[in-house]
This record gives structure tokens, C-alpha cells and sequence, in this order.
């Protein structure tokens, strides 16, 4: 069930049943010559859409919008500054905290996003525990390109050639969930590789085309499929072990 097509009485109703929900978040910014600038929010959002409807877990709008500094130097991309974005989930957790939220769950697709997300968890913590609120609250961070299915999978197709950003398995998935696919000539057909740590402009001088170590010329929209249902399952996984523990 997602969130936005629900009715505020369908949401209590669940709450009786359930009191997890999963929150994707993603970035909007470039992904290379062939990738689409919404992949890293599209990727989460479509394994999260996926899961809702088999399991009945309730899915939160996707937070499209994340801490992309580094690739600001490409048209179309988007970001938000760290305290914006911790800001934002610090307020996005605590409305759900508020109508009896207990497990929230953001379901990941962009590196770049990680520390930030952990460093608003902290700031959620921090501020319970100064004002001794002492409901129930925990929050957990998961990558669906960190789980073992999905890594397993993109290394039987593309091995070396995966890379870090703008990767083939991204690429894929995204045009499955997206409906669409764009094939561009690479060159070089392997993307150098290197750090991120850096600024927008000395992020596009050492990759002049977006791409990081990949070649995403070699993703299919049938491999989409299969990085879809590898990323449900990883992540009901890491879901339900989130629930247990």
C-alpha cells in the first residue's frame, strides 16, 4: 500500500496491524551517457512499490531529492545540502513517530545519501533522548545495491566492467521500472575510475561523462527484471530482520 493513495482511515487501520513502513529515498542527478537522471530515486521506489503490494507494508512517498553536490556540474541535477536533507528526514520521522510509527525504513539508492541519512538518524536520537521520550522508535538505513542477490547477479553479467556510479545494474533497473531504454555509444568503453570526494567541477574533470569504473552499455531492460526481483528480496530480508531485531 503506498502512502499518497491511501486515505488517512486506511493508514489507522494498518497501524493496527502493522507499525514498519518504508521510506526510498534517492537523488536526482546523472547517471552517464545512458542512464536516466531519476535512477537512484526509481531503483528504491520500485523495489519499495514492489514490496508493499506483496507483503502489505506500507510505503512512504519517495524523498527524490538528495545530497548530490558532487554532480552538479551535469545539467539536471538536483541536491540538497546536508542540513537541508537531515532537516527533512529529522521531520519526516518524527510525523511518522507521532501517528505510532515504530520501525521506519528507508530504502536507499544513492551512496552519496548515506552519511547524511545516518547523521540525521543521530539527530532524531539525540533529541529523544534530551527530552526523555521514551516510546519506541528505531530507524534503519538499507542500500539495495548492497544486497547479496543483487551484487551476486551484477557480477555474473558485468564483472569488472559494474563499476561504482552510473553502473549497469542501476542503469538496468531503472529502464525496466521506467519503461524505457537509451543506447549510447561509451567511450572509453570502460569509465575511469577514482574518488568522489570532491567538488561538482573536479568531479566532471576526472569523469568527463558521469560514469565512475562502468560501462553501462551493457544493461538490458530484461536484466531490469531481474535486478527487480533480486532486490525484493534482498531488502524483505534486511526488512524483516529490521522487524525481529
Amino acid at each position: 500500500m503506498r502512502l499518497q493513495h491511501a486515505t488517512w482511515q486506511e493508514v489507522e487501520a494498518y497501524l493496527t496491524r502493522h507499525t514498519g513502513i518504508i521510506v526510498p529515498i534517492g537523488s536526482t542527478e546523472q547517471h552517464g551517457p545512458n542512464g536516466l537522471v531519476g535512477t537512484d530515486a526509481i531503483c528504491p521506489e520500485a523495489i519499495a512499490w514492489a514490496l508493499g503490494e506483496r507483503h502489505d507494508v506500507l510505503v512512504a512517498p519517495t524523498q527524490n531529492i538528495g545530497m548530490a553536490q558532487h554532480h552538479l556540474a551535469f545539467p539536471g541535477t538536483l541536491s540538497l545540502a546536508p542540513s537541508t536533507l537531515i532537516a527533512v528526514l529529522r521531520d519526516t520521522i518524527v510525523s511518522l513517530a507521532r501517528h505510532g510509527f515504530t520501525h521506519v525504513f528507508f530504502l536507499n539508492g544513492h551512496g552519496g545519501n548515506i552519511a547524511t541519512i545516518k547523521a540525521a538518524f543521530a539527530e532524531v536520537y539525540t533529541q529523544r533522548s534530551l527530552d526523555g521520550d521514551d516510546q519506541p522508535l528505531n530507524l534503519s538505513l538499507y542500500s539495495w545495491f548492497s544486497g547479496q542477490r543483487g551484487r551476486e547477479l551484477a557480477a555474473s553479467l558485468y564483472g569488472d566492467a559494474e563499476g561504482n556510479h552510473a553502473t549497469a545494474s542501476e542503469v538496468a533497473l531503472s529502464w525496466y521500472a521506467a519503461g524505457v531504454e537509451k543506447s549510447v555509444a561509451m567511450s572509453p568503453r570502460l569509465a575511469p575510475k577514482g574518488s568522489a570526494d570532491c567538488d561538482a567541477d573536479t568531479f566532471r574533470r576526472r569523469f568527463p561523462d558521469g560514469r565512475m569504473g562502468s560501462d553501462p552499455s551493457l544493461a538490458k531492460v530484461e536484466h531490469g527484471k531481474r535486478f527487480l526481483e533480486t532486490g525484493v528480496e534482498d531488502a524483505w530480508e534486511a526488512y524483516r530482520a529490521f522487524l525481529a531485531g
